[in-house]
């Protein structure tokens, strides 16, 4: 199973970090071990001073593929939810002043937390999907994926140009504007629409 995680796909993202709005999707991985299992308590991590949350809406790979076409790319994934993918911010600007790999500051273990499945076809417009996430209670991040500069159609095919894409495979399409700080006692709950993805409490 891998992880795969799509950078700078919402302009208003792109300009609160001070970042360009790239031309093609910015593509990272995290492993497999930055998943945050069922039932399992999110600690935060010792090594960080600046853990930021970024809420996202998650693919669920259903089909094997490479190479795939834009028209056809819709066929790769049938589950969706929304996720947070964790980053040390000041391990990431460190890291990115000497222009360095991304690695420890976004691919640590449990780095990485979804939410429950929905199926795809419960969806009525895949390119009109409201989802935002609340911080005690608190609404901090709110859009919608059409918003998002490259679609799920693209960022599978564009993703198949270079890996091979698995069943149980997952794609994080990139956040919002609204990323901040997470510190322990915090508490983060993700929807779509309405429904409650995840919940989760920083420890």
């Amino acid at each position: 199973m891998k992880i795969f995680c799509v950078g700078r796909n919402y302009a208003a993202h792109a300009a609160e970090l001070g970042n360009e709005v790239p031309d093609e999707p910015v593509i990272f991985m995290k492993p497999k071990s930055a998943l945050l299992q069922p039932h399992t308590p999110f600690y935060y991590p010792e090594f960080t001073n600046e853990l930021h949350y970024e809420c996202e809406l998650v693919l669920r790979i259903c089909k094997n593929g490479k190479y795939i076409q834009d028209k056809f790319a819709g066929k790769y994934y049938d589950a969706i939810t929304t996720g947070i993918d964790f980053t040390a911010r000041d391990i990431q600007n460190e890291l990115k002043e000497k222009g360095l790999p991304w690695e420890k500051a976004k691919a640590w273990d449990n780095s990485a937390v979804i939410g429950k499945w929905t199926p795809i076809a419960n969806i009525k417009d895949k390119k009109n999907i409201n989802f935002c996430m609340y911080k005690n209670k608190e609404l901090v991040q709110q859009s919608n994926s059409n918003l998002m500069i490259h679609s799920f159609d693209e960022i599978v095919a564009y993703i198949s140009n270079f890996f091979s894409i698995n069943i149980g495979d997952m794609i994080f399409t990139g956040t919002p504007a609204g990323v901040g700080e997470a510190v322990v006692g915090d508490e983060l709950e993700g929807f779509i629409e309405d429904d409650s993805m995840f919940t989760m409490e920083v420890k």
